[in-house]
């Protein structure tokens, strides 16, 4: 069993290093000074090492804190004025982890550390399975028994009902592998957490609905009954042990896993083979689809047209979801009079928040994968694709076009919200009216331009699909970091819609000035 988890670990750690010399190299200041023998020189391996260990430790802890941060501190304080007890934190953790038990179980996550030590290696599927997902929930144990006394305790919660919640989130993840071991027995169907489907999706976002949405009309579990629910996800884990520890078909149950999963394809061809016949499903092949333009606006106008499912689909969907929760707060308005006050108060001074929602409605990072995926990753191989002046000009299309797509919900988001202002008593200064729309429509151009941008100067993606930018992820993590600390800001929506309107425009010229001078180096297929 420890050799087991050690020869994982190592096999883990070796694919982790060499990810990360890899990722160090690919930043834009490093990439001349560091040589390509960077992977044989013991000091920068040892260092790679020993930022490998620190993140396994860091990611028992720092992933927990991010997560009670995000999902339950963060919307606790916004329910500031809705009796935020101990009882809103029990509602919350528990709806989040029986979410959480089946999208994340550890199990059924078609990881590359699993190819490479079951399907290449030919570790013992059952021995190599048992020990590394129990390693994984004593992590998580770890990981919630901080959290969940550090931020339980701060809200009030008993010392007894904080010794549940890491056993609890334990619990729930044994009990869901083991009913996804039973589903495969029974009807030979492997469950891919990353791949839920459309029932899957409806069900996290009805629970997600319930999570955050009942508090807001002062309905919540009852403390007695999320003490009730932790206690019965303690037992149904210890009663699910027995089946992981004893379940005899892991080998042939990972080799559907991975081999369906576009993640651990390790031949270069037949991974963009299989990629490209996944996206292909989502793009129309109707040959009647035609456009009478020329040059790079036929060029995009065909990609628009057949790949309208993906571009449009979720924008239009969204778009509707916020009309129908617009209409119901319009209707609340007539049966609560206090909320109403809250709402009005709230759309004046409470702007920044939608920066953070914007840059969740935002399709830019689905739109350039497409763009390199069904484009890009053909044409880059032609030096004319490169010119400055023809990639300043497709760059300034496609900006268009994306543009279009994510104005939709920005546009209903906005006009949303100065109905919602008009509905709930109005502002003296009808001025407040037009900066909300402009300026949440602003953030929306923003995002499409930022994500753009960084598509053409940091182009991700090695001809497999696979994203090997280290910058790129730093500048993507650090943009949700800022766009998440903008929840807590409070500043009038008058000064804060011109600030945004005035740097939305200022950074539209700076990025298209950065990919004239750069984009023609840096726009091409990572090796």
């Amino acid at each position: 069993m420890f050799k087991t988890l050690r020869l994982s670990f190592l096999l883990k750690n070796t694919y982790r290093v060499n990810s990360i010399l890899y990722a160090i190299k690919q930043i834009p200041l490093l990439k001349k000074v560091i040589p390509d023998t960077v992977y044989q020189l013991r000091g920068f391996k040892t260092a790679a090492n020993v930022l490998s260990i620190i993140w396994e430790i860091l990611t028992v802890f720092v992933g927990k804190i991010l997560y009670f941060l995000i999902m339950i501190a963060g919307p606790i304080a916004l329910y500031s004025d809705l009796e935020a007890d101990r009882g809103l934190f029990l509602h919350l953790l528990v709806m989040l982890t029986l979410i959480g038990a089946f999208t994340n179980s550890f199990m059924f996550n078609p990881t590359k550390d699993k190819y490479y030590a079951m399907i290449l290696l030919g570790m013992d599927a059952r021995e190599y399975t048992v020990v590394n997902y129990f390693y994984a929930v004593l992590k998580h144990i770890a990981g919630f028994a901080l959290c969940g006394f550090v931020f339980g305790l701060a809200e009030g919660v008993k010392v007894w009902e904080c010794l549940l919640i890491p056993f609890f989130a334990a619990g729930t993840k044994l009990a869901a592998a083991a009913y996804s071991l039973i589903l495969y027995e029974k009807k030979n169907r492997v469950r891919n957490e990353n791949k839920l489907g459309i029932t899957g999706w409806f069900a996290v976002a009805l629970m997600l609905a319930a999570a955050y949405g009942l508090p807001v009309i002062y309905i919540k579990i009852p403390e007695a009954v999320c003490a009730v629910l932790m206690c019965a996800g303690i037992v149904s884990g210890l009663l699910s042990i027995r089946k992981i520890l004893t379940f005899k078909s892991y080998r042939a149950m990972y080799k559907i896993l991975l081999n369906e999963s576009l993640n651990v394809q390790m031949d270069r061809q037949a991974q963009v083979k299989l990629q490209r016949e996944q996206t292909h499903k989502n793009i129309s092949a109707d040959k009647r689809i035609t456009s009478t333009k020329k040059g790079f606006e036929y060029l995009n106008e065909l990609f628009i047209k057949r790949h309208r499912k993906i571009l449009w689909s979720a924008a239009q969907k969204i778009a509707l979801v916020v009309l129908v929760l617009v209409a119901a707060a319009i209707i609340l308005f007539r049966f609560d009079e206090e909320m109403r006050v809250k709402i009005n108060n709230a759309l004046m001074n409470a702007l920044p928040y939608f920066v953070f929602v914007m840059y969740l409605v935002n399709r830019g990072t689905s739109f350039t994968r497409a763009l390199f995926i069904n484009c890009d990753h053909s044409l880059l191989t032609y030096s004319f694709y490169k010119k400055p002046r023809l990639i300043l000009k497709l760059f300034q299309i496609r900006l268009r076009e994306i543009i279009k797509v994510n104005l939709l919900p920005a546009f209903v988001i906005g006009a949303g919200l100065a109905v919602l202002l008009y509905t709930s008593g109005g502002t003296d200064n009808p001025l407040n009216y037009a900066v909300l729309l402009v300026s949440v429509m602003a953030m929306s151009v923003f995002f499409s331009v930022h994500y753009l941008m960084l598509y053409y100067i940091l182009q991700p993606y090695n001809a497999g699909t696979e994203m090997k930018s280290g910058a790129y992820r730093i500048i993507v993590s650090a943009t949700y970091i800022v766009c998440y600390l903008m929840i807590n800001f409070r500043v009038p929506t008058l000064i804060f819609g011109i600030l945004t309107i005035v740097f939305c425009i200022l950074y539209c010229i700076a990025a298209s000035i950065v990919v004239y001078k750069f984009a023609p180096k840096t726009f091409r297929i990572r090796a």
